[in-house]
């Protein structure tokens, strides 16, 4: 385990595997540094890349702060950045792809971005959570209720059936993992924070991100999921989009098919 320190003090944990140029993988909601898919990921990405992922703040080994905000979530990025030492190539999953793209935007050391099915509801007839969800998520947190946090978070935020959530229940090992990060699912939800509205996204909002970038789908997601990947692609100044099978990630991610794609982008 390595330390890099983000700009408010916090410690950021994180592992280095690899050589090569580097690649900084990025998680989203419910992951963290040893998540056992993202562990395959760098495993398969470092016979040619220098592989650095991270504990999120607030997750696993990583420290965390009194007050939450987005931006800082950008700094710890940009944090093991800086430790690669050299301009990163990057593989950021779900609300993840935020934090790299706000760090993008802000002229962070990244040669080329990822974004892995970045939660974006653009359409008026996709699926979106309640008006209140943020605020929710938060109280549920601070109440102490991992479980219900899962839940909640599980079911309004990602549209997923309760019996999902009952078979999790049913299978310790994954449920102890959920529970060990549910206290930060409140940072998720500020990171989407007005992206999960059913509204188009506005090319202005993304014209300062200039780095190249790939943004993956899967044709067997839902068709919301699907659409904001298409809508991202679209908005920013530099971006295509690959759309196939296999590139899900609702279900289980496969780590083979991401890293086949991701190996063909870097070069």
């Amino acid at each position: 385990m390595n330390i890099a320190i983000s700009k408010d003090g916090t410690r950021i944990a994180y592992e280095k595997t690899g050589r090569g140029p580097a690649v900084v993988l990025v998680t989203g909601a419910f992951s963290y540094r040893n998540f056992p898919d993202q562990v395959e990921l760098a495993r398969l990405l470092s016979d040619r890349y220098t592989v650095y992922y991270y504990d999120r703040r607030g997750r696993g080994d990583s420290g965390d702060a009194a007050v939450y905000a987005p931006q800082r979530e950008v700094e710890d990025l940009e944090a093991v950045l800086a430790a690669a030492g050299e301009p990163a190539r990057v593989w950021a999953l779900s609300s993840g792809a935020m934090i790299a793209l706000r760090a993008a935007g802000g002229g962070a050391s990244i040669e080329k971005l990822a974004l892995h099915e970045p939660p974006f509801v653009v359409g008026e007839q996709d699926r979106r959570p309640p008006a209140d969800f943020v605020e929710r998520t938060r109280r549920i947190a601070a109440a102490g209720d991992r479980a219900e946090s899962v839940r909640y978070f599980m079911t309004e935020g990602l549209g997923a059936p309760a019996f999902i959530v009952k078979m999790m229940r049913m299978m310790p090992g994954v449920w102890k993992r959920l529970l060990a990060v549910a206290h930060t699912l409140p940072y998720d939800a500020e990171l989407m924070s007005g992206y999960m509205d059913g509204k188009p996204l506005r090319a202005a909002d993304w014209e300062a991100v200039k780095t190249e970038t790939l943004v993956l789908a899967g044709t067997e997601s839902p068709a919301g999921l699907r659409r904001g990947a298409e809508a991202i692609a679209a908005a920013l100044p530099s971006a295509a989009l690959c759309s196939a099978k296999g590139l899900g990630h609702t279900k289980k991610l496969q780590p083979e098919r991401i890293a086949a794609e991701l190996k063909a982008f870097f070069g």
